[in-house]
């Protein structure tokens, strides 16, 4: 009877992985649809915007906005890259994307060295009032941006820095010093304390600690915090519209001048052409280093 047993569950057992076998395929086909769903959802209007960027204003009128161009012409986006109108001068966009590069550069860099100083010094040295320094920090990253213009408006034209580009630079810095000190400040968290305890019996001192052992640790968070950053800026629209000036707009509000400045027909190709390659620079970075982002993430960047 005993060496029966084996015989008569092993049927049961068989049932019960196939039962298994199955919840998990309804499972996993479940999961399949919902992002396929996701995915057609998000790509559609980037789909819509390609195609009506390389067809004619003729067979745009015919209003079917899905169907594929008859004939594939990029006139568009020479217009919108280089003549179409931003308000009183038609150069196109491509002044508008080196201001946008001028910006975003200083714009995330210096973000993310004194994020990441803040972050060390928060994590490993502990000055006196740290906790109510980062408390006041994490205060700053819930205030609207629209509550702070009015002062910062104020404060840089008392110091000549309004409608300039150090002044949108510096701007930049202190909106996104809290999100940079947090990202920096919990990664440094998952770090040993015994290697920083370490250093400091082998001589270290603060700025050598930094240099040679925390931030050729750093990499996986200042890829997720240049990512961040950088999108974030190139993004934005309020800000460069209040303290870039006249001489330093970004791409997002020349774009915004070419969808509503017009003198007859609304040229949709022409401000579709124009969207896209306002949104080009993040799209690609995405594209291209959305994997380390994702690392990044893993590595500790959202732990603590």
């Amino acid at each position: 009877m005993s060496a029966d047993l084996p015989s008569a569950a092993h049927p049961a057992q068989r049932l019960k992985q196939r039962g298994r076998s199955k919840r998990f395929s309804l499972a996993r086909l479940g999961i399949y649809a919902f992002l396929i769903s996701a995915a057609i959802f998000f790509l559609l209007p980037l789909y819509i915007m390609l195609t009506t960027s390389v067809k004619s204003m003729d067979e745009i009128r015919m209003g079917n906005i899905f169907a594929l161009p008859q004939q594939f012409s990029l006139d568009a986006w020479t217009i919108a890259w280089t003549s179409a109108c931003t308000g009183i001068d038609c150069e196109g966009i491509r002044g508008g994307f080196m201001n946008s590069v001028a910006i975003a550069i200083p714009s995330t860099l210096i973000p993310i060295f004194l994020g990441a100083l803040n972050g060390y010094a928060l994590s490993f040295w502990r000055p006196r009032g740290a906790n109510i320094l980062f408390g006041i920090l994490m205060v700053g990253a819930f205030i609207p941006v629209q509550v702070m213009i009015f002062p910062l408006v104020r404060i840089l034209a008392s110091i000549d820095l309004y409608s300039s580009l150090p002044g949108i630079v510096l701007v930049h810095t202190v909106f996104s010093m809290p999100v940079m000190t947090l990202l920096f400040r919990n990664y440094y968290s998952t770090i040993p304390h015994e290697l920083f305890q370490a250093a400091r019996i082998d001589g270290g001192g603060f700025v050598r600690i930094f240099v040679q052992l925390i931030l050729p640790m750093s990499t996986p968070i200042i890829v997720v915090a240049a990512i961040m950053q950088l999108t974030g800026v190139w993004n934005d629209y309020i800000l460069g519209l209040v303290f870039a000036g006249r001489e330093h707009l970004p791409m997002t509000v020349q774009l915004n001048n070419v969808i509503n400045t017009t003198t007859g027909t609304r040229m949709y190709n022409v401000n579709m052409a124009a969207t896209i390659l306002t949104s080009l620079v993040p799209l690609t970075l995405y594209f291209v280093s959305g994997r380390w982002f994702v690392r990044g993430i893993a590595a500790g960047a959202v732990k603590g």
